[in-house]
């Protein structure tokens, strides 16, 4: 199958005994789509989605991309990219730079590199905002800027988690429409993380429920 498989992933911390946080969850995702796993705090959704992108080691399963076995790449090889609650910036870094983080550290030239920062800044609407500091943004734009970070380097796929918990409820609301569309847009692959059953459907074509380590 195409786009992401993840097949009986099961997630274990140390301790006498250890810890169970993923207990043999498998799900799909298709490119361009957009999958939402949905759970309470500590229901092991978060340590899923770090098995998935290479941040955390599973003790158990397989994840797979287009067919190709993953499991045991390292992180930066994936192509996988990755936005956090508080979007993870660099305060000494104005937006523009950023957005090209991962490009530049990709080696991509910097006319190049100026093009697709352009195009994303239009595409998360902060078009013009290139030069600012991220320090002087509002909550919902840094969140974009963290948006636009990931999708630089054309991510295979994107996992968000809870990006948006930070955010009070109006601006969430709003700003869960927003990420769908700039998903869509990219066309990218998404698993997006969230307690909040709203969120995840206004941002995701698909909802997963997620309890006690299992998907539902």
């Amino acid at each position: 199958m195409s786009g992401l498989t993840v097949e009986d992933l099961r997630v274990e911390y140390p301790g006498t005994p250890p810890v169970l946080a993923v207990d043999g969850a498998s799900l799909t995702v298709a490119p361009g789509e957009t999958v939402a796993l949905l759970g309470p705090s500590g229901c092991g959704k978060s340590s899923l989605l770090g098995a998935i992108v290479g941040i955390v080691e599973p003790a158990a399963g397989r994840v797979r991309w287009d067919g190709e076995d993953v499991t045991e790449v390292p992180v930066h090889r994936r192509g996988f990219g990755l936005v956090f609650q508080d979007g993870q910036l660099f305060p000494h870094r104005s937006v523009a730079r950023n957005v090209a983080f991962g490009l530049e550290m990709a080696g991509v030239a910097r006319e190049e590199r100026r093009a697709r920062v352009e195009e994303l800044l239009e595409m998360v609407g902060l078009a013009g905002y290139g030069q600012r500091a991220v320090t002087a943004l509002s909550g919902g734009q840094r969140q974009r800027v963290a948006l636009a970070r990931s999708l630089a380097p054309r991510p295979k796929l994107l996992a968000l988690d809870e990006p948006l918990s930070s955010l009070d409820a109006d601006l969430r609301a709003r700003l869960a429409v927003e990420v769908r569309d700039i998903l869509h847009a990219a066309g990218t692959a998404a698993l997006v993380v969230t307690h909040d059953p709203a969120e995840a459907e206004a941002m995701a074509s698909r909802v997963l429920r997620m309890s006690a380590g299992r998907i539902q």
